[in-house]
């Protein structure tokens, strides 16, 4: 009889056989199906992701973003193993810096090295307005009136300048007697408000513009304060517009149209409509919106004088026309303002012998 125990050859060939059992068995069941007798497959190699996302601002030097990086991983990284940095991008208006967070940093090291760190660069972009360029200036605290000429060497005049605005105004200190008339010449206008931070001011296209004193000024803008920063006998009123304008030759003239509480303005309840919140911000307004005769009061006689910007940098060879007669404005439309900027009004200037003319 033969014996059933497998000899030495039997033992050799049944592996090989097994083998190709299972070889035809995988085939047949599909390439890719595990089984639970199959080896683990080998893992496969992970995708490098970023280890970190670090912020540095574009003013920091790579030696001052390594120094803040070493110091965050503190001994975690080796010296000798390489560790990619990826300068991105971003555009701030705000201004502030943004530090290398050492928490983020730190967070690197626990994931492993030889990867990739990235690193967001924030361009410090510096706050400009339309008033005063980059110098950051105020109305109140360690940058408002006082301190203007202190802030940019462009400011001094807002110190040193001997015709600066506002002022206050006496009748009985005035040139009283017959003036022109200033010759308002506005229609239907397209316009942008801005928020820049100082004020609500709405730059305006169109073909309006003052003749006066035998000169065409053209508008190019207005804006508003509150208080007033003119001052009539001690009095100021509750808010202000200045309406800029400015001639062919370069010289600008500002009529002031000072507003008291009483009935709601149409125009400004058109600017209060789509004023932006933010600083910085613009919203354009529908095409003709703006008619700026809807401010005028009925009665444009004036009180006339030499002056400045009431705001850096303060300059000066401005004509002032501080019309007599208030427009109205609603308390609601007041309240809104004066939410937003409760007083940004430059304190009265010194007169230093100038002649103001009352129209009379």
């Amino acid at each position: 009889m033969f014996s059933r125990r497998p000899t030495a050859l039997h033992r050799s060939l049944a592996p090989s056989r097994l083998l190709g059992a299972l070889l035809l068995t995988g085939m047949a069941l599909g390439a890719g199906q595990v089984h639970a007798n199959d080896p683990p497959p080998a893992p496969k190699a992970a995708a490098k992701k970023p280890v970190a996302d670090i912020t540095a601002t574009s003013a920091a030097s790579p030696k001052e973003v390594g120094d803040q990086l070493r110091e965050a991983l503190g001994t975690a990284v080796p010296a000798k193993k390489k560790l990619t940095i990826v300068v991105s991008g971003k555009a701030a208006g705000n201004g502030t810096p943004a530090p290398v967070s050492a928490k983020t940093a730190r967070a690197a090291a626990v994931v492993g090295h030889g990867q990739t760190v990235h690193i967001s660069s924030v361009a410090a972009a510096p706050a400009a307005d339309a008033h005063g360029g980059e110098a950051h200036w105020a109305y109140e605290g360690e940058a408002g009136p006082q301190a203007w000429a202190k802030l940019k060497p462009d400011f001094n005049v807002c110190a040193l300048g001997k015709r600066q605005s506002p002022i206050n105004i006496e009748d009985g200190n005035t040139l009283q007697g017959p003036a022109e008339a200033v010759k308002f010449n506005y229609v239907p206008s397209n316009g942008t408000v801005v928020n820049n931070g100082h004020t609500i001011q709405v730059d305006v296209q169109g073909d309006n513009s003052i003749t006066v004193r035998g000169s065409r000024y053209r508008l190019l803008q207005f804006h508003f304060h509150s208080p007033s920063e003119e001052q009539i006998n001690g009095q100021r009123a509750a808010m202000v517009v200045h309406l800029v304008h400015k001639s062919d030759e370069g010289q600008l003239a500002v009529v002031a149209v000072l507003l008291q509480p009483g009935e709601t303005n149409p125009l400004i309840d058109k600017v209060w409509t789509y004023m932006p919140l933010d600083a910085g911000d613009r919203v354009r307004m529908p095409r003709e919106l703006l008619n700026l005769n809807e401010l005028l009061p009925a009665d444009q006689r004036y009180y006339q004088f030499m002056g400045s910007l009431t705001t850096p940098p303060c300059t000066e060879g401005v004509l002032w026309m501080v019309l007599k007669q208030p427009s109205p404005l609603s308390r609601s439309q007041l309240k809104l303002f004066t939410q937003l900027y409760p007083n940004n009004a430059r304190p009265v200037q010194a007169l230093n012998g100038r002649p103001v003319r009352e129209a009379q």
